[in-house]
């Protein structure tokens, strides 16, 4: 499988945490966004909307990477595989807490870096409290369950723990979230791919300087 990705980016590392989960091996094709990598014909022909992470297995291409992390799991895990299980209604809590991942603690996260990388503006601290926002609903979900998403770890808390990571690496304290502190140092400890997925993160705020 060709997997076309860039360390930096926190959907990237949360696909290849879940390939390392399910001990999948990818054929790993570093593509640049900031060289135009995504940008070449051939890379359109395989993604007209030219993001990354874009997966290519077999000649199906996807994108978008909690749709690549599903279909890993979807075709390649265990039968009932307790990254993504079967049952409708764990399911459901899974697909919550990713959509909450996109749409609330990730989004927060860029919406407050991006302007300051891309459009050298000053950092902006009603941004900065959506974050602290994101991260205190993240602490109540927390608080509820060992992982993000019940007692076991889920595709949830890989995707979660690369946008955590994001934050923390800004000097942004996680840390300071009961719940989230403790989701986060074990996470570190063991999830697969923890390792990989930090060092992305400081390769990051080398690319990403405020």
């Amino acid at each position: 499988m060709d997997f076309y990705y860039y360390p930096i980016s926190a959907p990237c590392r949360a696909v290849l945490m879940t390939a390392k989960a399910l001990g999948i091996e990818l054929n790993k094709i570093l593509t640049s966004v900031f060289a135009g990598d995504n940008l070449k014909p051939e890379f359109l022909k395989i993604n007209p909307q030219h993001t990354i992470p874009t997966l290519v297995d077999n000649g199906f291409a996807i994108w978008e990477s909690r749709a690549i992390m599903i279909y890993l799991v979807e075709k390649y895990g265990k039968q009932d595989d307790p990254l993504y299980p079967s049952c409708p209604k764990k399911r459901a809590l899974i697909n919550q807490r990713l959509y909450f991942d996109m749409g609330t603690l990730y989004k927060s996260y860029a919406d407050y870096v991006y302007p300051q990388f891309k459009e050298k503006k000053p950092a902006d601290p009603e941004l900065l409290k959506k974050i602290h926002t994101a991260l205190e609903l993240l602490n109540t979900f927390l608080s509820e369950s060992k992982y993000a998403a019940g007692d076991n770890l889920t595709l949830a808390d890989l995707a979660l723990l690369a946008s955590v990571s994001n934050i923390d690496v800004y000097d942004i304290d996680v840390k300071k979230y009961e719940h989230v502190a403790r989701w986060y140092a074990m996470m570190n400890e063991t999830a697969p791919g923890a390792e990989e997925n930090w060092a992305g993160c400081l390769e990051r705020k080398k690319v990403f300087k405020p």
